[in-house]
C-alpha cells in the first residue's frame, strides 16, 4: 500500500465559506450537506462527545475497583497530555483533508485504499460503540435517579428500555437538520462547564466530612482479582481514555462547518484541552466527598457517583445533581449520533457499506443523511443487547468503543509521518512540532490498543470476558470478507469533484 498523498492545492487561513466548498469540491466531493455550524458550535460537538459528565460519572464505580483514586486522578492527568498529542497530531491533518470522511478519507489518500477501508471500519466501530456506550450509561443514571426519587429499583430489562427510548430521542433530533444540532451542542457546553461547578461546589460546602488529600492522591485499591498492581493501574486508565475519545467528531461534521481548515483543527485541540481540566476537577470532587467507600462501590443505585451525592447532601440534593448528569449525557449522546450518522453517509457515500445507495441519501428539506442517522442508532441497540445477560458487558461496550476508535486516530498520523514531506499541511498545523508530536501519539495508540484488549477481571470466564478483542477481530475479519465484494465499488475521489465519480451518483443521493 503506497502513499499517495494528495496533489490538490492547499488553502491558506482565513478562508471564506465559498473557499472551503471549492477545497471539498478538490477533495473530490460534491457539496451536499448544510454549511451551518461555526467554530463554536465545531468545538461543542467534540466537547460534547468526550462528555466529561458521561464518561467520568459512568465509568467511576470501575475506577473505584480498578486502581481506585490513585489510579483515576493520576492517571486522568497523564491519559490527558497523551491524548492532547494524538488530537494535535489529528487536527494537523484534518486541516489538510476537511471532509465527512475524516479518518478513513485521510488514511486512503495519504496511504492508499485498503489503509482507508480499515481506518473506516474502525472508526465506524468505535463511533457505533459509543452511541451505545454513551447512551446506555444515561439509561443507567436515569434508572439511579428514579431510584432515588420514587424507589424504583433497575433491572437489566427496564434500563434496556430506557435505553431504546433515548435513542429513538436522539435519532429524532439529529433528523431535523444540522443547525438544531449546532445550538444542542452549544448548549450542551455550558450545561457541562455550569454543571460541573455546581456538583464540584456543592460537595465541598455540603458534606461535613471530606477525605484526605493523601487518600485522593494515593490510595491504591484493587477488587479485580489480579495482584500485579502494574497491571491493575495499567488497565485503570480507560475510565481516562474511554473519556477522551469521540473528538474526532469536529472533522466529521467539517462539511458543515464554516472555515473548516482551521475550525475544525481548533475544535479538536479545544475540545480536549478544556475537558482535560474540567474533568480532573470532577474527579478530585467526587473522590473527597466519598463518606463510605465499600459502600459507594456496592451501591444499590447501581451508580456510584449517586451515592456519593447521596451521602453527601442527601436525596434531594443527589437527585437534581443526577438530573444535571443525564441532561448532560443526553447532550453527548444526540452529538455521538450526529458524529457517527455522518462517518456512515461518507462511507456509504464511497461505497463501502453493505446498502449503501440507501445509507448515502441526504434529505433535500434538512440537507440531512435521514437513513444513515437510523442505522447509527440501530446498530448502536444491537450493541447493547448483550447487557441484558451480563452485567459486564457495559465495560465491554466502552472498550468496544476505545479498542475501534484509537487506533483509528493514529494511523492518518503514523501515514501522515511516513510520507515526510509529501504532505502537504492545510492552514492549521504544528510547524517543526509535527513529527515529535505525531510519533508521541502513534507510539500511546499503540501502547492503549493492546492494553485494552487484555482481561479487566479474575478469574476471566464468559461473564467477567473483555470483547473487546473479540470485536476487534470480527470487525476486521468481516472487514476483510467484505473487501473482495465491494472493493470494486469503494473507493475516494482520485481527483476534482467530476473527474473521478459521476455526478448523477450524487444527485440521486438527494431526496
Amino acid at each position: 500500500m503506497s502513499p499517495t498523498p494528495d496533489p490538490s492545492p492547499v488553502p491558506s487561513p482565513g478562508l471564506p465559506q465559498q473557499d472551503e466548498e471549492q477545497r471539498l469540491r478538490e477533495l473530490g466531493y460534491r457539496p451536499v450537506l448544510a454549511r451551518r455550524m461555526g467554530g463554536f458550535g465545531n468545538f461543542a460537538i467534540s466537547f460534547s462527545v468526550i462528555s466529561i459528565l458521561s464518561g467520568c460519572m459512568t465509568l467511576y464505580g470501575f475506577g473505584l475497583n480498578t486502581g481506585g483514586p490513585a489510579v483515576m486522578l493520576w492517571g486522568w492527568a497523564g491519559v490527558g497530555l497523551f491524548v492532547l498529542c494524538v488530537g494535535l497530531a489529528l487536527a494537523e491533518v484534518t486541516s489538510a483533508y476537511p471532509t465527512s470522511g475524516a479518518l478513513y478519507y485521510m488514511a486512503d489518500r495519504l496511504g492508499g485504499r485498503r489503509w482507508g477501508w480499515y481506518t473506516g471500519w474502525l472508526n465506524l466501530l468505535g463511533l457505533l460503540g459509543a452511541i451505545a456506550g454513551i447512551d446506555y450509561g444515561a439509561a443507567l443514571f436515569a434508572g439511579a435517579f428514579a431510584n432515588l426519587q420514587w424507589g424504583f429499583v433497575p433491572t437489566p430489562g427496564t434500563t434496556m428500555l430506557i435505553f431504546c427510548v433515548i435513542l429513538l430521542l436522539h435519532a429524532v433530533l439529529n433528523l431535523f437538520g444540522v443547525r438544531l444540532v449546532s445550538l444542542l451542542n452549544s448548549v450542551s457546553v455550558w450545561w457541562h462547564l455550569a454543571g460541573v461547578a455546581l456538583i464540584v461546589g456543592a460537595l465541598v460546602i455540603v458534606p461535613d466530612h471530606h477525605r484526605s488529600a493523601s487518600f485522593v492522591f494515593t490510595e491504591f485499591v484493587n477488587e479485580t482479582g489480579w495482584d500485579n498492581q502494574v497491571y491493575v493501574a495499567a488497565i485503570g486508565l480507560l475510565l481516562a481514555q474511554y473519556t477522551f475519545s469521540g473528538y474526532d467528531a469536529s472533522a466529521h461534521l467539517s462539511e458543515e462547518t464554516s472555515h473548516a481548515s482551521v475550525a475544525a483543527s481548533r475544535g479538536i485541540v479545544r475540545a480536549i484541552w478544556v475537558s482535560w481540566l474540567a474533568g480532573f476537577v470532577l474527579l478530585a470532587g467526587l473522590t473527597f466527598a466519598i463518606q463510605d467507600y465499600d459502600a459507594t462501590r456496592t451501591t444499590d443505585t447501581g451508580v456510584p457517583p449517586a451515592q456519593i451525592m447521596l451521602d453527601g447532601l442527601g436525596t434531594d440534593g443527589a437527585s437534581a445533581l443526577l438530573l444535571v448528569v443525564i441532561v448532560a449525557q443526553l447532550f453527548c449522546g444526540n452529538a455521538e449520533v450526529a458524529a457517527a450518522s455522518r462517518m456512515v453517509f461518507a462511507f456509504s457515500r464511497d461505497g463501502a457499506l453493505p446498502g449503501s445507495h440507501l445509507w448515502r441519501k441526504v434529505s433535500g428539506r434538512t440537507q440531512t443523511p435521514v437513513a444513515a442517522v437510523w442505522l447509527s442508532v440501530s446498530v448502536a441497540c444491537v450493541l447493547a443487547l448483550p447487557s441484558l445477560y451480563s452485567a459486564t458487558a457495559y465495560n465491554a461496550v466502552t472498550a468496544i468503543n476505545v479498542i475501534g476508535i484509537t487506533p483509528a486516530y493514529a494511523i492518518p498520523v503514523l501515514l501522515r509521518l511516513r510520507a515526510g514531506d509529501r504532505f502537504r499541511p492545510g492552514p492549521w498545523h504544528l510547524g517543526r512540532w509535527s513529527r515529535p508530536v505525531g510519533w508521541i501519539a502513534v507510539g500511546w495508540v499503540a501502547c492503549v490498543t493492546v492494553l485494552f484488549c487484555l482481561p479487566q477481571a479474575s478469574p476471566v470466564t464468559v461473564g467477567t470476558m473483555n470483547y473487546a478483542s473479540v470485536a476487534l477481530a470480527v470487525v476486521l475479519v468481516l472487514a476483510t470478507v467484505w473487501w473482495f465484494v465491494a472493493r470494486r465499488s469503494y473507493g475516494t475521489p482520485s481527483a476534482a469533484y467530476g473527474s473521478g465519480r459521476d455526478q448523477a451518483d450524487f444527485a440521486e443521493g438527494i431526496v
